[in-house]
Parts: structure tokens; C-alpha cells; sequence
């Protein structure tokens, strides 16, 4: 087989594959915030992302109606669903409606996480699972005390007779 004919049909196969739904459930407010920062952020990408909060008086059972009536239907779609704490009920309710194959499910959802799942939702879903879980993990970290790069140093009372010293 001819190179061209290679790289054709791998250019046919990146094409035919179709971009992850993804699907947040989490203890209310938080599924519909994350929606609102990815809309504020990726207003483009966040077309693909619904949201259902859970409030606490909202039985097992009922999360798991309403998350299923979010999945996608009529034509079969690979869904990522995010959920906040694993073992908590939403997470349990999406566990229910994970098939493995087709709907996958990530627990610890966060901003981080959430932005690396839309900027890369055309990747097949096994890859989309690693990168949201990569997300996450590398967007936490410890934030130190000292000033930002890039930032001139305070002012010091050396410089107080210099009035051109920046301050931020």
C-alpha cells in the first residue's frame, strides 16, 4: 500500500470519528458553574457540554433518569461524564450509565480538568479519558507566597526618594 494511501486513510478515519459529548453531574451549584466557566472560557467548545446539578434532596434514582435523558440518543455518541467526588451519588448515577465502551466516567472534576476535555473532544475517547485525568492532576499545585514572574520587586525603603519606581 502507497504512502498516500495510508496517510489517506488516516486523514478518513481522524475525520469520521465525531467529538465526545461531555456531561458534568455534580452536588448543585457546581455542575452549572463548571458549564459557565467552560462557556466564559471555550464559548465555541462549550456547545458539547451539558450540566446537571444534584441537590441534596434529590433521590439516586431520579440523578440517574435525568442524566440518562442527557445522554445522546438518537445517534450513539462517545460521552465523557464528569462527576465530583466518586462515591457519592452523582457519581454512582453515572457509574450506572457507564457502558465502558461508549460513555466513560472520570471522577474529581475541576476547572483544569474541564478545559483540557474541551480543547481536546475530537480525540477518540480513551485518549480524551487520559487527558482530562492529566488535566486535572497538573492543574493542581502549590501556589507560592512569593511575587509572579515577570513582576518587579516591591519597593523598599531604599527607594523611597524614587517616585518613577513601578508598584503593582
Amino acid at each position: 500500500v502507497s504512502v498516500a494511501k495510508r496517510r489517506t486513510r488516516i486523514i478518513h478515519r481522524r475525520r469520521s470519528h465525531t467529538m465526545a459529548q461531555l456531561l458534568i453531574i455534580a452536588h448543585a451549584p457546581l455542575a452549572s458553574a463548571l458549564a459557565e466557566v467552560a462557556a466564559h472560557t471555550f464559548p465555541d467548545c462549550a456547545v458539547r457540554l451539558q450540566a446537571l446539578d444534584v441537590p441534596p434532596d434529590m433521590a439516586p434514582e431520579e440523578v440517574q433518569l435525568r442524566a440518562a435523558a442527557l445522554l445522546p440518543s438518537a445517534e450513539p455518541k462517545d460521552t465523557l461524564i464528569l462527576t465530583d467526588v466518586f462515591g457519592a451519588t452523582p457519581c454512582n448515577a453515572a457509574q450506572r450509565l457507564a457502558d465502558g465502551v461508549r460513555v466513560r466516567v472520570v471522577a474529581g472534576v475541576n476547572v483544569p480538568m474541564l478545559w483540557r476535555t474541551l480543547c481536546y473532544a475530537n480525540e477518540p475517547l480513551d485518549a480524551l479519558v487520559t487527558r482530562a485525568m492529566a488535566g486535572a492532576t497538573q492543574g493542581v499545585m502549590q501556589a507560592s507566597a512569593s511575587r509572579p514572574q515577570q513582576q518587579a520587586r516591591s519597593a523598599g525603603p531604599e527607594d523611597a526618594e524614587d517616585q518613577r519606581h513601578h508598584h503593582q
